[in-house]
């Protein structure tokens, strides 16, 4: 069984190798926000841009949901 510290590093990880670029292109970030060990939920921010467009919602749970899941397995969703 990981760690929880090693768990949230892997989360930073992902998200700051595989998504924040591609958010800023579309001016935004995105930030690692906490995890619930227990529910295996992901709490994340958008901001910039991204916070008030209408397709943050699609582009959280298909895009940087399913790479979180496949990168770390404990990952279940993201809100």
């Amino acid at each position: 069984m990981r760690s929880q510290d090693e768990i949230i590093k892997d989360i930073k990880t992902v998200l700051e190798e595989k998504v924040a670029q591609n958010v800023a292109a579309h001016n935004g970030s995105i930030g690692f926000i906490n995890f619930a060990f227990d529910t295996g939920v992901a709490t994340l921010k958008l901001s910039g841009a991204c916070s008030g467009c209408a397709m943050s919602q699609r582009t959280l749970k298909e895009g940087v949901e399913r790479l979180l899941k496949h990168y770390v397995p404990e990952v279940n969703s993201i809100v």
